[in-house]
């Protein structure tokens, strides 16, 4: 509360100079001196001139280069605007270009895999006819190899077991009677058909 006793005669004596001015009397604010009338109104002729000669020479200049620096702003933002559709529709045809080459890559990449695969399958049904060709010859040479065998073993069971017969007795064996042994035990077995 004491601060503001001590402002309120300051602000007070603030607002009190400018009446003191007056008061005392300086010359630029006295109206009734002819002095000062004669300054204001000198002051707006020169004022209502330099206007006028500023908005008929100085004004059409500036509004002049406004204007062309609006026009070319405008004329820029045109040119970006077409600048970026040209560019939108760049991206767009480079987009289309690179799936249109995807998909024919890939057809290609599909018709090689399937020429590649129909050469695979026709080597493939040559080597199994060759190899189809070479088990049927295989066999039929075991076959022949079995049936020779199977032909030749009463021969060589007949000569085998004359000569153990007569190593173990001494004396040669019936040569009917062994034959018709090595028969029925070839028979039993199944070796003889």
């Amino acid at each position: 509360m004491s601060r503001l006793r001590r402002i309120g005669p300051m602000a007070a004596g603030l607002f009190a100079i400018p009446m003191i001015a007056l008061a005392d009397g300086l010359p630029q604010l006295d109206f009734a001196n002819k002095l000062t009338t004669f300054q204001v109104v000198w002051g707006v002729v020169i004022f209502a001139i330099l206007y006028v000669l500023a908005s008929r020479t100085a004004l059409p200049k500036v509004e002049a280069v406004l204007q062309e620096r609006a026009k070319r702003i405008a004329g820029d933002l045109e040119g970006a605007k077409d600048a970026k559709a040209r560019a939108d529709a760049g991206i767009q045809a480079a987009a289309d270009a690179t799936a249109k080459a995807r998909s024919e890559a890939q057809a290609a990449i599909n018709a090689a895999l399937d020429s590649s695969k129909q050469a695979a399958a026709a080597q493939s049904a040559v080597l199994n006819e060759r190899l189809d060709k070479q088990l049927k010859e295989a066999e039929g040479q075991i076959a022949a190899a079995r049936g020779a065998a199977l032909a030749a073993l009463p021969g060589v069971a007949t000569d085998t077991a004359v000569a153990l017969i007569t190593r173990l007795t001494g004396a040669a064996p019936d040569p009917a009677r062994l034959s018709g042994a090595i028969n029925a035990a070839m028979a039993a077995r199944g070796a003889g058909q």
